[in-house]
């Protein structure tokens, strides 16, 4: 009998899984506007005492010229242009036909000071403003601590 009742549930997981590979896959937050494509947008893990965090995410499939104007999430007062243009008020130019990583080891958004500690796995509301598309509404998930 249990024997039997083992091989209905092998065989139901086993179509379960099949069904599954149909399924169309989700590529993490990705956030279609009229112009462009915005996916991923993340940042670390912070120290309590951090005063600023990184915000990386991948820009494509832009359709014509844009510029990334504005940037506004809970978790900071501000958001600027990464390290030799601070201060300098946030305009990215986004050229038709382009992409455009933004990552901790190049180019990126610095949002500074921290109103709170980033704790891995978490999310956060995230208000993208291009001249434009418009003003995109997304999610700023939080990923691991870097290794030290």
């Amino acid at each position: 009998m249990d024997n039997m009742f083992d091989r209905r549930r092998m065989l139901r997981s086993g179509l379960a899984l099949a069904g599954a590979a149909w399924l169309p896959v989700a590529n993490g937050c990705e956030v279609q506007a009229e112009f462009l494509r915005v996916t991923h947008p993340w940042t670390r893990a912070t120290a309590p005492d951090a005063e600023f965090g990184v915000l990386c995410m991948r820009i494509d499939e832009v359709t014509a010229d844009d510029r990334l104007i504005g940037v506004q999430t809970p978790v900071a007062d501000g958001v600027e242009l990464s390290s030799a243009l601070r201060g300098v008020p946030l305009d990215l130019a986004i050229p038709a036909g382009s992409s455009l990583d933004l990552h901790e080891h190049g180019l990126h958004l610095r949002m500074a000071p921290l109103r709170l500690t980033l704790h891995a796995g978490r999310s956060y509301p995230l208000q993208l403003t291009f001249a434009r598309s418009g003003v995109v509404r997304a999610t700023l998930s939080v990923d691991f601590q870097r290794f030290a």
